[in-house]
């Protein structure tokens, strides 16, 4: 237990401007994705601040890997939690997640002024190279979280599941049934180290953020067809309630929750996920684009922010859920293996996604893909970053845009 009390030692003993500082700084410079943040986060509050020891950050990162929600996010929000209690915990989040919303939100107000060759032409790269990011997404998804036969084949049968039920109702039936499969399997080992977080959580408040989790996750539909602003917080509420497995699984539940019912066009929505790759910070504040191109109101500035407190709220109430009985849960094995399941059926809905909206939406002869195919290996073999890969494909789509 002598991680806990490490952790206990360092915990609270900082102030919300000096953890808004520290995570500006990484908002500001995060690019890469979820899991590249997660290594920012380590070198900048581990190993350089020594906010705490390196057993309890990879507790943290176990924990909110495990959740669904943005887990980069979740990560930050309770490192500021241990540093400077709640009001840490809100500095922490506002710090990371505002500089790319506010990029994202002010793309989002300008982009209907772009016209002409040059403008469509960026827009058109954009939307080719989400191609060539959620495909390297896919790839890397399925070798990590499908090692074996029986979980590949979970992910094929997701993307089944998808073909006969497309939608949102597609998607938790898929994710269901993955996490019986892998309960089925049994494949899942509890772990029995730990005692590493201490966090200024007590059991009440776990079990109220639970409550309210689940409580807006069944009210929230009921009430959505009284008014849009309702409407609009239950769509990015469930699409953030539902993202396992990495920030690029939000594409599809984003894409069933706003092009489906038509406030988003397609070609917007790709060319705002092609803009959110060029961008630092948590894929998530992609819903900020989404909040203000919305057709119906609340949009602009109003949508942005309703969008944006939706998608990140529920990550936040299971994270803190969860944290006092972290330790007891990951001992079960059946959690793991049902968790096993359901991540394997998450890269099934990702190449479902990879086929519709992304590569139909965006490709649309040999030029395009060549171009999307390019970028694909940019980012693959020759480990471009990737907001360098979203400058060559916008500078590519002009390019195709004057040669006609």
């Amino acid at each position: 237990m002598a991680g806990q009390g490490d952790s206990s030692a360092t915990a609270l003993r900082g102030s919300a401007p000096e953890v808004f500082m520290a995570f500006l700084k990484l908002g500001l410079t995060s690019f890469g994705g979820p899991i590249a943040h997660l290594g920012y986060f380590r070198e900048e509050i581990v190993i350089r601040r020594r906010w705490l020891s390196e057993a309890a950050y990879a507790d943290l990162v176990a924990l909110c890997q495990f959740l669904p929600g943005p887990a980069s996010s979740q990560v930050g929000f309770a490192l500021g939690m241990m540093r400077a209690g709640w009001a840490g915990a809100l500095a922490a989040f506002l710090a990371f997640t505002l500089p790319s919303a506010v990029i994202l939100l002010v793309f989002a107000l300008t982009a209907a002024a772009i016209a002409g060759p040059v403008g469509g032409g960026a827009l058109a790269g954009l939307k080719i190279v989400a191609v060539a990011i959620v495909a390297q997404a896919v790839w890397g998804m399925a070798r990590n979280l499908c090692p074996d036969r029986a979980r590949a084949a979970i992910a094929v049968g997701a993307v089944a599941v998808l073909a006969f039920m497309p939608g949102a109702v597609g998607m938790v039936a898929a994710i269901g049934l993955g996490g019986l499969a892998g309960l089925a399997l049994g494949r899942g080992a509890g772990t029995t180290g730990g005692g590493h977080l201490a966090m200024p959580v007590s059991r009440g408040v776990a079990l109220g953020a639970l409550s309210v989790f689940g409580a807006a996750l069944i009210l929230l539909p009921l009430v959505a067809g009284h008014h849009q602003a309702l409407a609009v917080i239950d769509a990015f509420y469930r699409a953030g309630a539902l993202v396992f497995g990495g920030g690029h699984v939000v594409l599809p539940l984003l894409e069933a929750e706003t092009v489906a019912p038509g406030w988003v066009s397609p070609d917007a929505f790709l060319a705002g996920y092609g803009a959110a790759q060029a961008v630092p910070g948590p894929l998530f504040t992609f819903a900020a684009y989404l909040g203000a191109v919305l057709g119906p109101a609340p949009n602009g500035i109003a949508g942005a922010a309703l969008a944006l407190l939706a998608i990140f709220l529920p990550g936040f109430l299971l994270l803190v859920g969860v944290l006092p009985f972290w330790d007891r849960f990951r001992a079960l094995a059946p959690a793991q293996s049902a968790m096993q399941g359901a991540n394997a059926a998450v890269v099934g809905i990702l190449a479902a996604a990879l086929h519709s909206p992304v590569f139909t939406g965006a490709i649309g002869d040999g030029r395009d893909f060549a171009l999307a195919l390019a970028c694909f290996v940019l980012l693959v073999s020759w480990k471009a970053p990737p907001w360098a890969v979203v400058i060559l494909a916008a500078a590519g789509g002009v390019a195709l845009a004057f040669l006609g």
